[in-house]
């Protein structure tokens, strides 16, 4: 099969796409910068209609990955990457008579701040959804299975909290975090929050490329590992898997939520966008269960975890011992 997948210079992305070329197809990435795959490459902005029409063009699928993601930022960057992308490459593939369309969204896209105890993929909604990431990527997903149409089927695939090896997004802010001191636990640490090791996210994608057709379309699908987790116990063994000590100190939830938002107006009246040491939003997610049904997901996708979250401990820590080694000889 071939299939172009989009920002492949990501974890996720890349570990797909080399999970698709081990297994025989053939692909193409689509990035704004070279992700060092031994495969075609188209290099551009994906919401600019001559890079992708480039990359889309003999193509039987599309596994759409390339997104803005950050908790600050103008909304105008994010609809950008997240809802002009989206839009500039369902409608290039449907030029092009691609078949397959699997959209990356994320969870987050109908989490509105309240609790999700095993839920299933609730409606996008691009007005509750928190922060400008989650509001877009909740528009781009709508948009994308609208575009659903005999011939040109899409589904919708949110992966929930991925993380493993190189991961320079949740691990590796942890982990800079924990050192400096600077991760503490919000409330009690309590809440079940389901996670995803890379691995087994990239294979849900490549599960989602095989099942999208005539029985499978038209909605969306959580991927997670299945296994919630307390946010003390994933925040503690993020931190020993890289050989830093865990957080001891513990922060009351109003008083997270209430500097979540102070940050946030700080962040937006003085137009910064370095990462902030708290958002409301990610106060809020650390104090609220989200957890989901996996059943409808395994079903369509004949997909479960074979990794899962102890063994994907295990080779956090010999990552994190690799590259302290390499660095020490080095």
């Amino acid at each position: 099969m071939k299939v172009l997948v989009t920002g492949a210079s990501g974890l996720l992305g890349r570990t797909t796409a080399r999970l698709l070329m081990a297994r025989g197809d053939d692909v193409t990435v689509m990035q704004r910068r070279s992700a060092g795959l031994d495969c075609r490459e188209v290099l551009g902005d994906v919401a600019d209609p001559g890079a992708v029409d480039r990359a889309v063009r003999g193509q039987d699928a599309v596994l759409h990955l390339a997104a803005k993601v950050d908790v600050v930022g103008p909304r105008n960057e994010f609809e950008h990457a997240n809802i002009r992308g989206t839009a500039t490459l369902v409608s290039a593939a449907r030029a092009a008579s691609v078949e397959r369309f699997v959209q990356v969204s994320s969870p987050s896209v109908a989490h509105t701040g309240r609790p999700l105890c095993g839920a299933g993929a609730e409606p996008a909604d691009p007005v509750g959804a928190r922060g400008h990431y989650s509001r877009t990527k909740a528009a781009a997903e709508l948009l994308a299975l609208a575009a659903d149409a005999p011939g040109f089927a899409v589904l919708a695939v949110r992966p929930h909290l991925v993380w493993g090896p190189g991961d320079t997004q949740l691990v590796a802010r942890l982990v800079s975090r924990a050192r400096s001191g600077r991760l503490p636990v919000i409330g009690r640490g309590t809440a079940l929050i389901d996670t995803t090791y890379v691995d087994d996210a990239a294979a849900a994608l490549v599960a989602a490329v095989d099942a999208c057709g005539p029985a499978a379309h038209g909605e969306a699908l959580v991927v997670s590992g299945g296994d919630p987790r307390p946010v003390a116990e994933i925040l503690g063994r993020v931190c020993r898997a890289a050989g830093v000590a865990p957080p001891r100190r513990h922060v009351p939830v109003p008083l997270a939520l209430a500097a979540g938002r102070a940050v946030d107006l700080a962040w937006a009246a003085t137009r910064r966008t370095d990462t902030p040491p708290l958002t409301h939003f990610l106060a809020e997610q650390l104090t609220t269960a989200h957890w989901f049904d996996q059943r409808r997901t395994r079903e369509l996708l004949g997909w479960t975890p074979e990794v899962g979250l102890d063994a994907g401990f295990d080779a956090l820590a010999a990552w994190y011992s690799r590259t302290e080694t390499s660095e020490a000889s080095s």
